[in-house]
C-alpha cells in the first residue's frame, strides 16, 4: 500500500479494481484545512482520463506494471505479434487488448507495451506514425482552393480523410492520438 504522498508521475496503482497510471498531480493544503492531493489518473484498459481528489491520509494499492519497448511483427487475425527488442522473446496480444492502436500498426513500429502480472494491459503508440496510401480518389485540378478533403485507405487498413493533393503512393504522417492527418512526407 502506497500513500497519496508517495506519489509520481508514472506510477501504476489499482483501484476500484481498475490499473491507473498517475499522469499529473499535485499537493494541496489551504490555509487552515487538511491537506489533500489532486491526480490525473489515466484508465490502462479505456485509455479515459479522470480526476480524483484524495485526503492526506489516504491509502492505495501500488503495483508492479513492466513497460517494455517492443516491436510489431504480424497479424494472424485474432493476434498481434510483437518481439521484445532486448531479449527477442516473442509475445502474442489479443485483438482486443491492442484496440484502437490496430489501426496504425505497421510492421517494425515500435510501441510501449505495459505489462501487469505477465499480461499486457495496454499499448502506447508513438504520437505520430508516417503510413503509405494505398487508395484514394484522384486529386482534381484545382480542389485545393477550397482546402478540402477526400479519404484515403492507409496500408495499416485505417481509413483517415487527407487533402485533395494527395494520391496513391505518398508517405502521411498520421496523430495517432486524433487519427488525423498532419503533413505529406517527403524523401
Amino acid at each position: 500500500m502506497a500513500g497519496v504522498s508517495d506519489f509520481r508521475t508514472g506510477m501504476t496503482i489499482l483501484m476500484d479494481g481498475n490499473l491507473y497510471v498517475v499522469t499529473e498531480f499535485q499537493h494541496r493544503n489551504p490555509g487552515n484545512w487538511r491537506a489533500f492531493v489532486v491526480a490525473k489518473l489515466k484508465n490502462v484498459k479505456t485509455g479515459r482520463v479522470i480526476e480524483k481528489t484524495f485526503r492526506s491520509h489516504d491509502k492505495l494499492e501500488e503495483v508492479r506494471a513492466e513497460s517494455k519497448e517492443m516491436q510489431f511483427l504480424y497479424n494472424d487475425g485474432s493476434m498481434m505479434h510483437f518481439m521484445d527488442n532486448q531479449s527477442f522473446e516473442q509475445v502474442g496480444i489479443p485483438n482486443e487488448t491492442v484496440g484502437e492502436a490496430a489501426h496504425y500498426m505497421k510492421e517494425g513500429i515500435t510501441p510501449k507495451i505495459l505489462f501487469y502480472e505477465g499480461n499486457a494491459v495496454s499499448i502506447e503508440m508513438p504520437i505520430t506514425v508516417e503510413l503509405k496510401v494505398v487508395s484514394t480518389a484522384p486529386g482534381v485540378r484545382g480542389d485545393t482552393v477550397t482546402g478540402g478533403s477526400k479519404p484515403a485507405e492507409l496500408e495499416s487498413g485505417a481509413t483517415v480523410n487527407v487533402p485533395f493533393f494527395i494520391n496513391e503512393g505518398d508517405m502521411v504522417k498520421i496523430d495517432t492520438r486524433t487519427g488525423d492527418y498532419l503533413e505529406r512526407v517527403t524523401k
